[in-house]
């Protein structure tokens, strides 16, 4: 059993996702950075797609009831576990009574907790994850809130005496992603002609910024207003996170993990899979640049990025010894 001290709203349960049920008009869901809540329970010995949970809030404090392991991962930010400090993407054990604390990140957004054997809550659709929108899954379909208490299933984690943690290449350079934009690659949507040329170009050729409207269902961006070669009529139609939509204003939106399953605006481009958790990572603010690829290009990155997780569960990539200054 856990219990939330300090926490908002918008941290919620979350785990891999709710997929399968876009025409009943259920979004996905899950957490935003899934690669980092994958790799936090693979260090637990955890199924990848155990619950955990999403901090998008912080400062998040909460205390353990049972002695248990915990994993934080995602954003870098300082980590205690009652009064021993925690490196970012590191394992620990956690001690009944003692307080797990996350302070504001120094880079990134999202924070996620992973815990030996996860989570425990009924399963809606399938899955643990939170969707606010529709009031279903996590702990009652909402935010959490002080004093919530969370169960976790039964357990088995040994961990070494300073814990253990997670290297990953592709993450080093997340403290420089306010000092210059983040690079997305993305591939031309349906409807990426109906663009003027104009548009297209500045589209890949411009910096975008995260406005202060943006949360788990997207991002709307600031920048040169993108316009169409003539006004285009279009029937809702099915999108996906990552999916680039343009309104009337001209500046785009990003959906993300907990997007509408339909919609009828003009889609430019897709973030390609592999890059969502870097636009998760991403504080209200952070400058964009978005740069076009191929199909195997796209593919191959996806690749890649599961291959990470991949060579978690080898063990490859996982340092095990004493524990590192944060």
């Amino acid at each position: 059993m856990i219990e939330i001290l300090t926490t908002g709203l918008p941290n919620t349960v979350q785990d891999l996702g709710r997929p399968g049920h876009l025409a009943l008009g259920v979004s996905h869901g899950g957490a935003m950075d899934k690669q980092a809540l994958a790799i936090a329970n693979l260090m637990l010995g955890n199924d990848p797609s155990a619950a955990g949970i999403e901090v998008t809030l912080h400062p998040f404090r909460l205390r353990a009831h049972i002695d248990t392991a915990v994993a934080i991962t995602g954003a870098d930010c300082a980590v205690s576990i009652g009064d021993r400090p925690c490196p970012p993407w590191w394992a620990m054990t956690i001690r009944a009574g003692e307080t797990l604390v996350l302070e504001a990140p120094r880079a990134g957004a999202r924070s996620y907790i992973a815990f030996a054997g996860g989570i425990d809550l009924p399963p809606v659709m399938g899955s643990r994850a939170t969707d606010v929108k529709g009031g279903f899954g996590g702990f009652a379909g909402r935010g959490l809130s002080r004093g919530d208490r969370l169960a976790l299933k039964p357990a088995q984690c040994r961990l070494p005496a300073g814990g253990i943690g997670a290297a990953l290449e592709e993450r080093r350079g997340a403290a420089d992603a306010l000092a210059s934009a983040i690079e997305l690659r993305v591939l031309p949507a349906a409807e990426f002609d109906a663009f003027t040329p104009e548009a297209q170009a500045a589209f890949t050729g411009s910096e975008w910024r995260i406005t202060d409207d943006a949360n788990r269902m997207g991002y709307r961006l600031a920048g040169e207003t993108l316009s169409l070669l003539s006004p285009l009529e279009l029937l809702s139609h099915g999108i996906v996170p990552g999916t680039v939509q343009v309104p009337p204003s001209g500046q785009p939106i990003i959906q993300l993990a907990d997007a509408n399953t339909c919609g009828g605006y003009p889609k430019i481009a897709t973030v390609i899979e592999a890059d969502l958790w870097r636009l998760a990572q991403a504080p209200v603010g952070a400058r964009l640049r978005f740069s076009a690829v191929s199909i195997k290009a796209s593919t191959e990155a996806l690749r890649a990025n599961r291959q990470q997780s991949h060579d978690f569960i080898a063990a490859r990539n996982l340092m095990a010894g004493e524990q590192r200054t944060p």
